[in-house]
């Protein structure tokens, strides 16, 4: 029998630590997007200061970020398949929470958006590697939850992003302008980068506490593949290929549902303040709590749902979670945009944001669970450069691009993100109804090529 066979039998670690594992990663996560979230409460302080308008502001929001996230995502995935995943996203910690910091001293608009660009660089390093690690942690029948409680991160730090913007705004806001040693003056919305960017150091620390696990599940067609640990980026582009139609269905699905999603993110603060007069902590407050409470308990039933229905219909379960939430969203998910009141639109939006939570675990354990483990950590960069492309890329600057140049007037932001949404989750179901289709021959053909590894 070969070596890998044993990795493959070797005793799973216990579940105690491995939920350990799982929570450290997902403060790292919750630490990514509280960075990431944070410019879209300060687009009304950052667009007079800059003097820039919506449309500018939404290059900072998605494509200066996205352009380096999404790009060198496919080639740190490729690295985690071969070298420590641990080590990999402790750098990435690091680097990301010192470029946040650094935006909070940038003169200008391109010092700041070149700074945002490095910001994307650090956090392309987080999921590729975190995604691998929790597979090899879990057995499959817990992995949907797992996969879960991990992307509450993305949630929590939303949420938590326009909470401490809110306040942070109002403690900032003190004195017009700060004066820090070195630095010199700096704006108020500058001073929430620093509040915000350097406590990621700590959190790069607490990743020294895990474990490396052990590589589990792999494919080897020969003892050199074996030892080398990985396969040849020729073997993993044509086993993807070969499943493209569940891989591409599942990424672009989660793509156009996160492109509506990211869109809301980061520009609905702005529709309450623009359309009920709201200020930047109302909305803040009210936003970052609906966010935190609603996609938290959404993408945990989503997760649970999916583990529960695996024991009867298998891993399909996990797109039949997605495809209940689309369905979901294209018929409730824009009644926020047209509410007559802020309160009944945060009302409405506590639906949405439950729903579009809801398969984001159920998607990455569908990913996971179709392919060998020396794959993983490329698929899963792949997967995620679909999907940021597409959703950071797009999403605030599609909402941008119709309130400026479409509708040409800030307040009718709100029928911007009518738009976006009803689009992007059309879109998403249609994605996903191909995948679902596909996906039982997918995971057929990585039985044939575990067992002829592993003969």
């Amino acid at each position: 029998m070969s070596s890998t066979a044993t990795s493959s039998t070797t005793q799973a670690p216990s579940l105690r630590y491995a939920w350990y594992v799982v929570f450290v990663l997902m403060i790292a996560y919750v630490s990514s997007f509280i960075d990431r979230q944070i410019l879209s409460l300060l687009v009304k302080p950052m667009k007079r200061d800059l003097q820039i308008n919506d449309f500018e502001m939404s290059l900072l929001m998605g494509l200066s970020f996205a352009i380096f996230y999404t790009l060198l995502g496919i080639p740190i995935g490729r690295l985690a398949d071969r070298y420590s995943r641990k080590r990999i996203i402790i750098i990435s910690i690091a680097l990301w929470s010192l470029m946040t910091a650094l935006c909070g001293i940038t003169k200008n608009y391109t010092q700041l958006f070149l700074a945002r660009v490095g910001v994307g660089v650090g956090e392309a390093g987080l999921t590729p590697p975190a995604y691998s690690m929790i597979t090899d942690y879990f057995p499959p029948e817990k992995l949907s939850l797992a996969m879960s409680i991990y992307s509450m991160g993305i949630y929590i730090g939303s949420g938590l992003a326009l909470v401490i913007a809110g306040l942070a705004i109002k403690l900032a806001s003190v004195q017009e302008m700060w004066a820090l040693p070195i630095v010199g003056e700096i704006y108020p919305w500058q001073m929430v980068f620093f509040i915000i960017g350097l406590p990621g150091l700590l959190i790069a620390a607490l990743v020294f506490t895990i474990r490396e696990p052990l590589r589990r599940n792999r494919l080897a067609q020969s003892e050199t593949v074996v030892q080398q640990n990985t396969l040849s980026l020729e073997q993993v582009l044509a086993y993807i290929r070969q499943n493209g139609q569940a891989f591409f269905g599942i990424s672009f699905a989660m793509a156009f549902t996160s492109m509506s999603a990211y869109g809301t993110t980061g520009w609905y603060p702005s529709m309450l303040q623009r359309t009920y007069g709201w200020t930047e902590v109302q909305a803040g407050l009210a936003y970052g709590g609906v966010i935190t409470l609603c996609c938290t308990l959404g993408i945990l039933a989503g997760g649970i749902l999916a583990d529960r229905l695996k024991r009867k219909h298998g891993a399909i379960a996990n797109l039949q979670v997605c495809m209940y939430a689309f369905v979901g969203l294209l018929i409730t998910g824009w009644w926020y945009t047209l509410m007559p009141s802020g309160q009944s639109s945060i009302l409405a939006i506590t639906i949405s944001c439950f729903l579009i939570a809801s398969p984001l675990g159920a998607a990455g354990a569908a990913i996971q669970e179709m392919m060998p483990n020396q794959m993983r950590g490329l698929a899963t960069a792949i997967y995620f450069f679909v999907l940021n492309i597409i959703a950071l890329g797009l999403g605030p600057t599609a909402v941008a691009a119709l309130t400026d140049f479409v509708f040409q007037d800030e307040k009718a932001v709100r029928y911007s993100l009518l738009t976006v949404t009803i689009v992007g989750n059309g879109l998403a179901l249609l994605s996903m109804w191909a995948a679902f289709r596909a996906y039982p021959k997918s995971l057929e053909r990585l039985q044939v090529f575990l067992n002829k590894g592993n003969a």
